[in-house]
């Protein structure tokens, strides 16, 4: 019997949430443990100093430098198209107030694209327009998801996956302990920030989170 794929995990950075306000250990260690894609994500960073994020977070990515083999993970920079194509990025994260994802995708065909959404509606456009995957919620409860209404729940969430053929990540308050429930609902994987920056040592939940199929 064939198993099922393993989950595709992002880590969603943000700095504020951390010690010291770096996320470049963080960073190194889910690369380290094989998470599928960081999403750069300090909306109040000037530009300067999110490039020079997102250029380490590439290098660590590349460890033998720019044009060099990959690793597993790709790296996104959340809204901003000028400093993922300046750090040599591998894409781009879409928000529901960004750039039209088909917009981008005419432009950059072969980019990697990942869009948010909330909702039917904007799940559909995305995949429509040309997103590679996208991240949907919240699923559940969260402080830092409050401003984009309440939870949406698991039906929810199954519902959107129905509805298109990318893969959808779960966002939202997800943790060790409801995850499966999540990827029982059709979910490819799941996007986080506190899941990974509270982890203390990622490789332990990266092969964990990994088992649940």
């Amino acid at each position: 019997m064939n198993r099922a794929p393993k989950p595709l995990l992002c880590y969603i950075t943000d700095r504020k949430q951390l010690p010291g306000g770096d996320p470049l250990p963080v960073i190194r260690a889910a690369v380290a443990a094989g998470v599928d894609f960081i999403q750069i994500r300090e909306k109040d960073l000037a530009t300067r100093p999110l490039l020079e994020l997102a250029r380490a977070a590439v290098a660590m990515a590349r460890p033998d430098g720019i044009g060099a083999s990959r690793s597993a993970t790709r790296v996104l920079v959340n809204d901003r198209l000028d400093v993922a194509l300046a750090a040599g990025a591998d894409g781009v994260h879409l928000g529901t107030e960004s750039v039209a994802v088909g917009v981008v995708r005419e432009q950059y065909p072969d980019l990697l694209i990942g869009a948010s959404s909330h909702n039917l509606e904007e799940i559909t456009r995305a995949a429509k327009e040309g997103a590679n995957f996208a991240v949907f919620g919240p699923v559940f409860e969260t402080a830092s998801k409050l401003g984009y209404g309440p939870a949406v729940g698991l039906d929810a969430l199954r519902e959107a996956v129905k509805a298109v053929k990318i893969p959808v990540l779960a966002l939202g308050g997800v943790t060790v302990e409801n995850a499966k429930s999540c990827l029982d609902a059709g979910a490819a994987g799941i996007a986080a920030i506190s899941l990974f920056q509270t982890a203390g040592l990622l490789a332990p939940l990266v092969e964990e989170l990994g088992r649940l199929r």
